[in-house]
C-alpha cells in the first residue's frame, strides 16, 4: 500500500488498483477482482490499517477487475456501498460487462482486448448497493467527495473529487500505465474523450487511475493537455 497523498493510499493489485482513504474511518474505492480480498486486506493490514474499520465502499464502475470481490467483502463485514443507478444495476444482478465494448482506436487496444477481455464471461458475485449517487452528489465523506458522473467506459463511470487532499480519483477514464493513455474499452469512445474533459476541468492536483501510476502534479492540466485534440467538436 503506497501514500500518494496525505489521506490517500493506492493498493496495487497487479493489474488493477483499488484506493484506501483513512480520514474519520476507512473508505475503500473499488474492489478488485474476484478472490482478492485477502489481498486487499493484506495489504491494508500491512500498511498498519484496520480493514475492520471500512466504512464505505465507493465504486468507480462495476467492471470485474473493480466490483470482483465487493460482494465477498460484504459479506465479511458491514459496509456502506455506493455506485451510479446505471452500474448499481448490473452489481445487484451480478453482471459486470456490457456487450458493446470496443477497443480504443490503437492495435495496442485491439491486442490487450483479445487477451484480457472476454464479454461472455462478465459475471461475478451479486451483492446490494446501499446507496447510488449521481453527477454532483457531495458524499459526506472524508470532509466532503464530489461524485462526477464520467460516463464511456462505462455508462454509470463515476470519478471522485476528494476536495481535501485535491486529488481526482478517476477510476478508468483513462490510464496511466505506460505514460497517459486511453483505457482499454469504451462502450462509448467520443463520450469517453468529453468525459475525461469534464473530470480535467475540476480543481485538483493530483489524480490516481484504476491502472498504473498515480499524476502528482498538475494532473488536471496534463489531462487537458493529452485528451483535449480527441474530443469532436
Amino acid at each position: 500500500m503506497k501514500q500518494i497523498t496525505p489521506h490517500l493510499y493506492q493498493i496495487s493489485l497487479g493489474a488493477v488498483n483499488a484506493f484506501l482513504i483513512d480520514d474519520d474511518g476507512l473508505t475503500l474505492i473499488d474492489a478488485g477482482y474476484p478472490g482478492y480480498v485477502d489481498k486487499i486486506f493484506d495489504a491494508i493490514q500491512k500498511g498498519g490499517k484496520d480493514p475492520s474499520q471500512i466504512k464505505n465502499i465507493l465504486i468507480t464502475h462495476a467492471h470485474p477487475d473493480h466490483v470482483g470481490s465487493l460482494a465477498a467483502i460484504a459479506q465479511r463485514q458491514s459496509v456502506e456501498i455506493i455506485a451510479h443507478p446505471e452500474d448499481a444495476e448490473m452489481i445487484e444482478k451480478g453482471y459486470a460487462l456490457r456487450k458493446h465494448l470496443k477497443p480504443a482506436p490503437a492495435l495496442f487496444y485491439k491486442i490487450m482486448t483479445g487477451l484480457f477481455l472476454n464479454v461472455d464471461k462478465g459475471e461475478v458475485e451479486a451483492c446490494q448497493v446501499n446507496q447510488r449517487v449521481n453527477d454532483g452528489d457531495i458524499l459526506p465523506i472524508a470532509g466532503g467527495i464530489e461524485v462526477i458522473h464520467t460516463p464511456g467506459h462505462s455508462a454509470g463511470h463515476i470519478a471522485f473529487l476528494f476536495k481535501k487532499d485535491r486529488v481526482l480519483i478517476a477510476g478508468d477514464i483513462c490510464g496511466n500505465v505506460m505514460g497517459l493513455g486511453y483505457s482499454i474499452v469504451y462502450e462509448d469512445y467520443d463520450l469517453g474523450m468529453r468525459s475525461i474533459l469534464k473530470a480535467a476541468s475540476y480543481d485538483f492536483d493530483t489524480a490516481v487511475f484504476g491502472h498504473g501510476k498515480a499524476l502528482m502534479t498538475q494532473a488536471n492540466n496534463k489531462l487537458k493537455a493529452k485528451f483535449e485534440k480527441k474530443v469532436k467538436s
